[in-house]
């Protein structure tokens, strides 16, 4: 077999888009396309589902009215406790895009998870930590803030100043940014490949050069696109709730430093 016929595997030229069309900015791709197109279609729903509530929700409004409870009790109330509802549109804003953007990869045509372009976790990463440190400035002032991070009660005040303080402060300004939006990113990124891998190897072997012996690896391949695309929907709203919730309790920590 000559090399142009063998096959292939897709590679990181998937996450590789170039403009919309000739001319267009560097930054104006389909990603960037779809990132507007998501938050527009989440503000278009919700607004949608409560323009004219019902005492009795019925429909659209019902929909997302279970969604808005499952945030509240399982995300925000835990880490939040009476400024639960405070921080809600917040919290349900973020699981609702970065659901959105997430199961942009399983619809048809569109096939591109958001979230696997490394920018847009970075940004809602980055939002998040601007309010933690916020809050966490506002609720215990500037130096309690680091105070309290870095010297615990009752650790010797040699251990913090040693080994505790500089550990917290690279968690505060490196790990805990980066750890929020790299696993929202990775997980999507590898999702995305995996999917775009078994989907190459049902149509190389089955379509694009079909033999007998390779037709089981094309059936194969297939049956593993429809299983990774079940669990890679469960990811998808899996990586939403972890965001969310790690933003909550992010929050919470300045909010509520006691606990």
């Amino acid at each position: 077999m000559a090399p142009e016929e063998r096959f292939k595997a897709p590679g990181t030229e998937l996450f590789d888009l170039p403009p919309l069309w000739d001319g267009a900015p560097e930054w104006l791709n389909k990603p960037a396309l779809l990132a507007v197109g998501g938050a527009l279609l989440v503000c278009a729903v919700v607004w949608r589902a409560f323009a004219r509530p019902r005492l009795v929700p019925r429909g659209l409004q019902n929909a997302v009215e279970y969604g808005y409870v499952f945030v509240r009790d399982q995300v925000a109330r835990p880490f939040l406790g009476k400024d639960a509802d405070r921080w809600m549109p917040l919290l349900f804003s973020l699981f609702l895009l970065i659901l959105v953007w997430n199961f942009m990869g399983v619809v048809p045509l569109l096939q591109f998870p958001v979230n696997s372009h490394s920018d847009f976790p970075w940004v809602l990463a980055g939002v998040v930590y601007v309010v933690k440190l916020h809050q966490g400035f506002k609720h215990q002032g500037f130096a309690g803030f680091f105070r309290r991070a870095m010297f615990p009660p009752g650790l010797p005040r040699a251990l913090a100043i040693t080994v505790y303080a500089p550990l917290e402060l690279l968690y505060i300004f490196v790990t805990a940014p980066f750890t929020h939006g790299v696993r929202l990113f990775a997980n999507m990124f590898a999702g995305h490949m995996l999917l775009a891998f078994f989907s190459a190897v049902g149509y190389w072997f089955m379509i694009e050069q079909p033999t007998v012996p390779g037709f089981g690896v094309g059936v194969l391949g297939v049956l593993m696109t429809i299983l990774m695309t079940a669990f890679e929907m469960f990811i998808m709203f899996l990586q939403a709730y972890l965001f969310t919730m790690l933003a909550a309790m992010y929050i919470g920590q300045s909010v509520h430093p006691e606990h």
